[in-house]
C-alpha cells in the first residue's frame, strides 16, 4: 500500500512524535546503460531569477532593488544577457568546459495554489495533475520499463526512498547519520500549519536549514569531529552517492532543502546555494572518469514572484529554473525561450512565465541516456507531456 504526503500528514494526529533520524535519504537504482543520472530535488522553491540572473531584461532591475543582480553586482557573466549568482562563482570553470547549464522559465504543470506540499507531490510524480492515481514517481516507472534493472546494495538507514524513485522496481536506500530531536512527523506537522502565514513560514524553513547545517547541538564532541573534517550532510551525500555510481549504480536521487526564501534572500540563498556547489564539486571530484558519463538535473517545485517582497525576499510563484550539470552534459548555455519581465509578459502579473515544462528536459535527458521511445516517456513516464524539440543536452 502506497501512501502519499498528503494521506500521511492527514493521519498525523495518531503519530507519535518521539524523536527519530530527519535527514534526506538518497536512493540508488543499478541499471544496464552506461550514462549514470543525478535527479537533486531542490525543495522549498528556488528562485531562478536570482540563481540565474536575466540581468539583461531591462525590467529586472526595478523588480529586484535589493537582490543581487547582474556582474556589477558580483554575479558572474555567462552570455551577455544572464548572469550566474556570487554563490555558484566556483562552478563556473564547469560552466567553461562546457559541463553546466540551465533551462529557464520551466516549471512543472502544477500552477495557482503554490503550495509546497501539492508541488513536490507533482514534481516527483511525473504527472500533468494531482489526486490522477499515480502512486509512484517517475524516476521508478522508468525503472519499471527498462529490462535488467536490478537493486543496488540495500541500504535501511534513515527514512527511505524519495518518492520520485518509489513504485515496483527494486530500489536502495541510504541516508547519513542523524541525531536530532524533531521528527519527521512533527517538521511535516510544523511545515502543513505554517504555510498559509509567509512570516511564520519564513522562519520555520531557516530554522530547518539552521539545524541541518549544525547537526546535532546535544552532541559536542560530535558536531567538533564534523566540522573538522567538513563533512556536511550534503557532502555526505554526494560522496556516498559518488561511491556507489562508480560502482553499479546508474540512479542516484536526494533532495537539498532550504529554497524557500521569504525574507532575507540573500543570505538564505548564499547557504542553499553554498551546499547547491559543494554538492556538485563534490559529485565531480568523488565520480572521478565517471563524471564523464554522468548527467544531473536539479529540479525545484516552482520559482518565486519576480518582484521582491517587503522583507527582502520573494514568495511563491510559477516559472522557475532547472540546473544541468555532468561531464555527459552538453552546457555552457542557458535553454529556452525568455518570455520577458514586464507586467504583461508575468504569469497572472506577479511571476516569471513558463515557457517549457521542466518534465521535458528530464525526458530528453533520459531518452539520451537510456535510450527510452519517445511515446513511452510521454505517455507512461510523464503522462501527458509533450516533449517538444531536442534541447540536445547530452554528448
Amino acid at each position: 500500500m502506497s501512501l502519499s504526503r498528503r494521506g500521511f500528514l492527514n493521519g498525523l494526529v495518531g503519530c507519535s512524535l518521539a524523536a527519530s533520524p530527519l535527514v534526506t535519504p538518497v536512493a540508488f537504482a543499478a541499471a544496464p546503460w552506461d550514462t549514470r543520472l543525478v535527479v537533486i530535488i531542490l525543495r522549498g522553491g528556488a528562485d531562478g531569477l536570482d540563481v540565474v540572473q536575466p540581468y539583461g531584461d531591462a525590467n529586472l532591475a526595478s523588480l529586484r532593488r535589493s537582490l543581487s543582480v547582474g556582474p556589477e553586482r558580483g554575479a558572474s557573466d555567462l552570455d551577455g544577457f544572464f548572469s550566474l549568482h556570487p554563490a555558484l562563482a566556483p562552478l563556473m570553470p564547469m560552466w567553461a568546459r562546457g559541463q553546466l547549464g540551465f533551462a529557464h522559465a520551466v516549471s512543472t504543470p502544477y500552477r495557482d495554489k503554490r503550495s509546497h506540499f501539492d508541488g513536490q507531490d507533482l514534481l516527483e510524480a511525473g504527472t500533468d495533475r494531482l489526486d490522477d492515481g499515480v502512486r509512484d514517481g517517475w524516476l521508478n516507472r522508468m525503472l519499471q520499463v527498462l529490462p535488467g534493472v536490478q537493486a543496488d546494495t540495500a541500504y535501511a538507514i534513515g527514512l527511505g526512498q524519495l518518492q520520485v524513485l518509489h513504485g515496483s522496481a527494486p530500489v536502495a536506500n541510504w541516508s547519513p547519520e542523524a541525531d536530532l530531536t524533531i521528527s519527521p512527523q512533527a517538521r511535516q506537522l510544523l511545515d502543513l500549519v505554517m504555510e498559509r502565514d509567509p512570516a511564520l513560514h519564513a522562519a520555520m524553513a531557516e530554522a530547518q536549514v539552521l539545524d541541518e547545517d549544525r547537526g546535532d547541538m546535544g552532541d559536542l564532541n560530535k558536531q567538533m569531529r564534523v566540522l573538522r573534517r567538513g563533512d556536511a550532510q550534503h557532502v555526505q551525500v554526494a560522496e556516498f552517492a559518488a561511491k556507489r555510481l562508480r560502482a553499479d549504480a546508474r540512479i542516484a536521487a536526494f533532495s537539498l532543502n532550504g529554497w524557500d526564501t521569504h525574507r532575507l534572500q540573500e543570505s538564505s540563498l548564499n547557504r542553499a546555494l553554498g551546499r547547491l556547489s559543494d554538492t556538485l564539486l563534490t559529485l565531480e571530484k568523488n565520480l572521478a572518469e565517471t563524471w564523464k558519463r554522468t548527467a544531473v538535473i536539479a529540479m525545484t517545485e516552482f520559482g518565486r514572484t519576480a518582484r521582491e517582497n517587503g522583507t527582502r525576499g520573494t514568495d511563491h510563484g510559477t516559472g522557475g529554473l532547472a540546473v544541468l550539470a555532468g561531464g555527459a552534459l552538453r552546457g555552457g548555455r542557458v535553454i529556452g525561450d525568455w518570455p520577458g519581465l514586464s507586467e504583461a509578459d508575468l504569469y497572472a502579473r506577479r511571476d516569471l512565465m513558463p515557457t517549457r515544462d521542466v518534465r521535458a528536459h528530464a525526458a530528453w535527458m533520459m531518452r539520451a541516456a537510456t535510450g527510452l521511445e519517445r511515446s513511452v516517456l510521454e505517455r507512461t513516464i510523464f503522462p501527458g507531456l509533450d516533449m517538444g524539440d531536442d534541447p540536445g543536452l547530452l554528448l
